[in-house]
């Protein structure tokens, strides 16, 4: 599954890049939704306060990884699957 996501993002990539330009002073967490096709720079406060305590150590982790590395967060939303996956 996880391969199948990786492929998805690969495909959009410049446009998550883009995207992620145009938001990238507020440096924020990037959610791709498979059913809707459509990219979301979100910030990173508010993503993570949506998410639960469990989760919200995970993406701080993940978060501040990427930043120290010059990355971006990218999460891929499969709403029939009921997942989001981080793809850091």
């Amino acid at each position: 599954m996880r391969d199948r996501y990786l492929e998805i993002l690969i495909e959009n990539q410049s446009y998550i890049l883009m995207l992620y330009e145009k938001f990238a002073d507020k440096k924020p967490v990037m959610l791709y939704d498979i059913q809707e096709r459509r990219i979301y720079a979100v910030p990173y406060r508010e993503y993570r306060a949506t998410l639960s305590k469990r989760s919200q150590i995970s993406l701080k982790k993940q978060y501040e990884r990427a930043m120290a590395d010059g990355d971006i967060v990218v999460f891929v939303k499969d709403n029939e699957k009921e997942v989001v996956v981080p793809t850091v």
